[in-house]
């Protein structure tokens, strides 16, 4: 009898500290410089990697993997970090014939094979998972069914299912159900302002707006242990450096300003998330008790101390959930 009890009770010690570490899911997008970030990017602070973006090349639904994924893949399983494919993006919502071709394969007719072509293609090369990014007009009656199509193909392999959703882009279209379906979903908690809005300077990834995005989620029936709150490792720019270039990667903010890596602004002006903003959401998402955080994208991210990974990493890489 006490021999089974201590059985249990190591078992449950086992799993509780399997779980102890917080998700750190980092998208890694295509046009970045592959090569570069396989030879130095720290894997032992990140848990998942998610390669952006991967869409249909035809009408048929074809995905073509570029060969210079495979040394990142390696490299990052070796790590014992597990890599998702990602589908979609903000691009692919904006561009009609995208969208269109999207529509197409997701249709009754269609949207089980292609989701049966997508866990193939993932089996295929390595993947672990794939990861839905169908954003504003991208998310349709559709999306809920070809949700629950890509989880039961996905969960027969034993592979994960995640989704990229932002509240202000589309997320009211996203129907509860489909919700239950993904292991974790990141939560686009940014670009509360951009280029796009020149007459609304200011702060597009905001503490307050963090917070919102998070309980609009949690509010919908989505579990904290599958939420993870994104983080923005860019920033935004308005006045007289939006003249120069809109948008900056935080690596390029924190070299050409000094001190600005423990801001929020720096020239005139630009709008990001500094060391001390990144660590504040860090430790919300620990005091939540969500799943972790995400991360776009760890190819913006400042080199040695300046590192906003690093910086995240001091919080999560210490405290258990």
């Amino acid at each position: 009898m006490l021999r089974s009890l201590l059985v249990a009770t190591l078992a449950l010690a086992s799993l509780s500290h399997a779980r102890e570490r917080p998700v750190v899911a980092g998208y890694v997008p295509l046009w970045s410089n592959i090569q570069t970030l396989t030879e130095s990017l720290d894997f032992q602070k990140l848990t998942h990697i998610n390669i952006a973006f991967l869409n249909p090349a035809d009408e048929a639904g074809t995905l073509k993997l570029d060969g210079k994924l495979a040394p990142l893949i390696e490299a990052a399983h070796r790590h014992g970090v597990k890599v998702l494919v990602s589908i979609g993006g903000g691009g692919a919502s904006e561009d009609a014939a995208m969208r269109a071709r999207y529509a197409a394969l997701l249709s009754a007719e269609r949207r089980d094979a292609f989701a049966a072509a997508l866990v193939e293609f993932a089996g295929k090369h390595g993947f672990d998972g794939v990861d839905v990014d169908l954003e504003g007009p991208a998310i349709t009656d559709a999306y809920g069914p070809f949700i629950a199509s890509l989880s039961a193909a996905l969960k027969a392999r034993g592979l994960l299912l995640t989704a990229a959703l932002s509240k202000g882009y589309g997320g009211a279209q996203v129907p509860r159900s489909a919700l239950a379906h993904f292991d974790f979903v990141h939560i686009m908690a940014y670009d509360a302002t951009g280029p796009w809005a020149p007459g609304k300077p200011g702060q597009h990834s905001s503490m307050q707006f963090a917070r919102e995005n998070l309980e609009w989620w949690l509010a919908r029936g989505l579990k904290p242990s599958q939420a993870t709150l994104g983080l923005p490792f860019y920033g935004y720019a308005f006045g007289a450096d939006a003249a120069k270039r809109r948008e900056f990667d935080f690596g390029e903010i924190a070299a050409r300003w000094p001190g600005a890596a423990q801001r929020d602004e720096s020239g005139s002006v630009v709008y990001y998330n500094g060391i001390p903003t990144i660590q504040a959401k860090c430790k919300m998402a620990l005091e939540k008790e969500l799943a972790g955080v995400m991360i776009w994208h760890i190819a913006g991210d400042a080199k040695g101390d300046d590192s906003l990974l690093k910086a995240a990493h001091e919080i999560l890489g210490r405290q258990p959930r």
